[in-house]
């Protein structure tokens, strides 16, 4: 049944934005998720405040890869990109992006995992790694380093079994060299 009959139930177009309804009420495609529930989560997961994201608007292209935007959009159905990816959802566990990590992380209060200089240089470059003593919850996780005094999100990783995994994206991973 497509869109243009009558009576037909909205479907997802994975080549334009579509924005993010208020709420799950306000839902029209199945599985999209809502403006409250991408707030709710980053709250619940990573004790970042929706507060941080009043001024921002939400969209949707492809299934579940949610965008974030400063301000808002009219018409962006017929762009490439607006603003920057955010969120993968529609899958078992929501995932956040590096770039959303990169720019919101430092105000995350849960489920950080701050590493010294090698845990650190092991994640940039992508390799997993045994970590134990990390006492929080399993799943993604805001990986953090300590520069200048400062904690700064150098990535996603996923927390399993002891083991750190590094999810940072192949053209993103760095050598870093370890200072002690």
């Amino acid at each position: 049944m497509s869109d243009d009959e009558p009576g037909a139930a909205p479907t997802n177009d994975g080549q334009q934005f579509d924005r993010l309804p208020e709420t799950p009420a306000d839902r029209e495609i199945e599985g999209r998720a809502s403006r409250a529930e991408v707030l709710d989560w980053w709250d619940e997961r990573f004790g970042i405040e929706k507060e941080v994201f009043e001024e921002y608007s939400f969209w949707e292209k492809g299934a579940g890869k949610i965008w974030i935007f400063n301000g808002e959009a009219t018409d962006p159905s017929e762009v490439e990109a607006v603003g920057m990816t955010f969120l993968r959802t529609r899958q078992e566990h929501w995932k956040p992006t590096g770039r959303a990590v990169s720019r919101f992380g430092s105000r995350a209060t849960k489920n950080v995992i701050e590493l010294d200089p090698a845990q650190a240089a092991t994640f940039a470059a992508g390799d997993d790694q045994d970590i134990p003593e990390w006492d929080g919850d399993w799943g993604y996780l805001i990986a953090t380093h300590e520069v200048a005094g400062e904690r700064v999100p150098i990535g996603v990783g996923l927390y399993l079994y002891d083991e750190l995994r590094s999810v940072v994206p192949k053209g993103s991973r760095a050598d870093l060299p370890v200072v002690e």
